[in-house]
């Protein structure tokens, strides 16, 4: 819910959430107003790996735990370009040129494929 309220457009940004009770009130009261709540979340889910792994409650071995890392990073890095895209959109006209040269190529495609294939 908290990447899509990043990202979305929507007048209402209230997504639903599947378990809210195991989560502590201190904690949701600090994301309640903070801009950046996937990057807090990723920070929590990272300290959390990394105190189980220290106390032996979490037995990976290392390449594992850095793939973990590396696709934890990803994923933050997929969010800040959707809101990249958000935040600065194609000009109008631009689409509107790209829209006319898509059409363009569409029609010439047709007829040229009509006068090269033969039957």
């Amino acid at each position: 819910g908290a990447a899509l309220s990043q990202v979305s457009e929507m007048e209402s940004n209230a997504f639903e959430f599947i378990d809210l009770d195991n989560f502590e009130l201190e904690s949701l009261e600090f994301l309640e107003g903070r801009n950046h709540k996937c990057e807090i979340v990723l920070q929590w889910v990272q300290r959390l790996i990394v105190e189980a792994h220290d106390a032996n409650i979490l037995k990976v071995a290392p390449p594992i735990l850095s793939r973990v890392y590396n696709q934890l990073g990803n994923g933050i890095v997929i969010l800040n370009n959707a809101e990249k895209l958000n935040d600065f959109p194609v000009p109008f006209p631009l689409t509107q040129i790209v829209t006319l040269m898509l059409m363009i190529h569409w029609i010439i495609t047709a007829f040229v494929v009509a006068l090269l294939v033969q039957s």
